[in-house]
């Protein structure tokens, strides 16, 4: 299933794409240093929107969503929020990785490995 433009980093969502930014964790800003600028190998946007939901990062080619989960998504009605959007982005075939702040903060190369296990690997092109 194509996922329709509109869907995607909808103009609707941009104000709360822009008070996210403003407002990123260190947990995000360290992330954001590593996954920034092709590091990885694909491009990964920061608090991208879809639909209505707005994730900590995202790479389209790969169709994979990042959420950092920080104290706020212990709350029973984060948690209820985290599902509902879990479920949307599984039905428009978009993974999501999940990682706590202690894990970014503790071991970020380790949460390199586990991201780029769900980035598919380049195709190699074979000459004549």
């Amino acid at each position: 299933m194509e996922i329709r433009h509109k869907v995607l980093n909808a103009n609707k969502m941009l104000w709360r794409r822009r008070d996210l930014r403003s407002k990123s964790t260190v947990s995000e800003r360290i992330l954001w240093n590593e996954l920034r600028n092709n590091q990885l190998g694909e491009k990964f946007k920061r608090q991208y929107s879809i639909m209505n939901y707005v994730v900590d990062f995202y790479c389209h080619k790969a169709k994979l969503a990042i959420e950092i989960n920080g104290d706020i998504h212990k709350l029973f009605s984060s948690q209820i929020y985290d599902k509902y959007r879990t479920e949307y982005l599984k039905s428009l075939g978009i993974r999501e990785s999940g990682f706590n702040n202690s894990e970014i903060q503790q071991d970020i190369s380790k949460v390199l490995y586990k991201i780029k296990t769900h980035i598919p690997s380049p195709k190699i092109r074979r000459g004549n």
